[in-house]
């Protein structure tokens, strides 16, 4: 299979995934919105929403690295800023969903 077209597979995956985490995330923070921490510690207790809250993380960014390095690719001439810029992007990609997820599994 050609890079391009595993690429858009991944995008096309990656937003069917989306969306339903997307509405339970959404209902999820309308409940949770005017929460003080305690509430807010509590509601990430249950395993079951630390998992799902994880899914959606992980759907979010790849969804997000594969879209941003589209752009990248199609305005950014100069190949080796472009190359840093994917870099970059890729880097605080996995970066900041995995510190997010190893926080969530201390709580």
């Amino acid at each position: 299979m050609h890079g391009s077209t595993r690429k858009w597979l991944t995008i096309k995956i990656a937003s069917g995934i989306l969306i339903p985490l997307m509405f339970w995330f959404i209902i999820n923070f309308v409940s949770i919105f005017d929460s003080n921490h305690s509430q807010l510690i509590e509601f990430f207790l249950q395993t079951n929403k630390k998992v799902l809250f994880s899914l959606f993380l992980i759907a979010a960014f790849t969804f997000f690295l594969l879209t941003i390095s589209e752009i990248f690719e199609d305005y950014i001439i100069e190949e080796k800023l472009k190359g840093v810029a994917n870099k970059l992007t890729f880097f605080f990609g996995i970066a900041i969903p995995l510190f997010t997820i190893i926080c969530l599994i201390r709580i």
